[in-house]
């Protein structure tokens, strides 16, 4: 596996790492490092040591981990439908590079749903297929999912958990997310920083709320 680390560009490995944070971790957000103050600040403001759902969190032994948190103002419900409508995803969030996104099996959300990204990256023209399966799902409360991230030169395996809390005024919503694998990048927020600021800005201006 180390070969495969010295044929991949650093800067194409550290793009696909943001691009892995929608689908691994419930594609293609415009993610990136952060500095390691905010790394910090965010890490230490998520609360528990590491989330779960329904008994389950993240790879504790993973090389890379990021957590953060914000409460939207609004309600838990529009939130809720916003991150289980796993195809509406690409009409609210940032895309990084042109990818398709579809479920792998009808029906609402739940436990053992996949779905699938699928990922084109030029100027390389390296194309990820992101697979992600739904391990632990909570209605209204929480959801967990974990997949690997393929392509030529390119495995990740990422484990993400959402949390949902009702609170004074709106919802606090938190998440957390590991990746494993030669091109996994410490350094890296995963993209969730992006994800909530657009999750915020999506639910807080849903004309149902």
């Amino acid at each position: 596996m180390s070969g495969t680390r010295s044929n991949t560009p650093r800067a194409l490995r550290r793009r696909t790492a943001a691009l892995l944070a929608l689908p691994l971790a419930a594609a293609a957000v415009l993610g990136g490092a952060v500095a390691p103050a905010q790394a910090a600040t965010a890490e230490h403001s998520a609360g528990p040591a590491s989330l779960t759902c329904q008994g389950k969190g993240v790879d504790p032994a993973a090389k890379a981990r990021y957590r953060t948190e914000t409460v939207i103002k609004a309600p838990l419900h529009v939130i809720w439908d916003l991150q289980t409508d796993v195809e509406a995803w690409p009409s609210w969030q940032k895309p990084a590079a042109p990818m398709t996104l579809k479920r792998l099996d009808p029906g609402p959300l739940r436990k053992h749903s996949r779905f699938q990204a699928t990922v084109h990256l030029p100027p390389a023209d390296v194309t990820v297929i992101i697979t992600s399966t739904i391990r632990q799902l909570r209605y209204g409360n929480c959801l967990r999912w974990t997949g690997p991230a393929d392509g030529p030169g390119y495995h990740i395996d990422g484990t993400h958990v959402w949390t949902f809390t009702k609170v004074p005024g709106g919802t606090l919503v938190r998440t957390e997310e590991t990746h494993s694998g030669p091109q996994a990048d410490p350094a890296s927020d995963l993209g969730l920083e992006t994800w909530l600021t657009d999750l915020k800005t999506t639910a807080e201006s849903a004309p149902c709320h």
